[in-house]
């Protein structure tokens, strides 16, 4: 059931390979996370401005975990830094001399609400 967004700057486009960094990050967020459904995963390159360098040109990785509610802290936090782990190894592998990286995993508001359509012959 889990949500995951990953926000990365459009200068880790031909750098980041998203789609091996999303098979490596599910299995660890089910583990994780206790859950017992599927991930649902957003992948978006953005354009980004760090702060105050004077070049501008920070690469940027933001990964979003939404969970239903119900985990402690510790176990979120426990998850936070695993994905950190993750997602600063890529980005070494991938030969990225700077990178700010941060993660975030929040619960799903309790308004949170998910539906399948399906069409028919679809």
């Amino acid at each position: 059931m889990p949500h995951l967004t990953i926000d990365y700057s459009s200068r880790l486009a031909g750098v980041l390979d998203a789609g091996v960094l999303v098979k490596e990050l599910h299995p660890l967020v089910l583990e994780e996370s206790g859950s017992t459904g599927v991930c649902k995963t957003l992948v978006r390159p953005v354009d980004t401005y760090i702060g105050d360098t004077s070049s501008g040109e920070t690469a940027f990785l933001h990964i979003e975990v939404g969970l239903l509610a119900g985990r402690p802290e510790h176990q979120r936090a426990r998850l936070s830094e695993r994905v950190l782990d993750l997602a600063d190894g890529h980005l070494r592998a991938a030969g990225v001399p700077e990178a700010v990286v941060s993660v975030e995993v929040r619960e799903l508001a309790g308004s949170y609400r998910l539906s399948t359509v399906t069409t028919a012959g679809g």
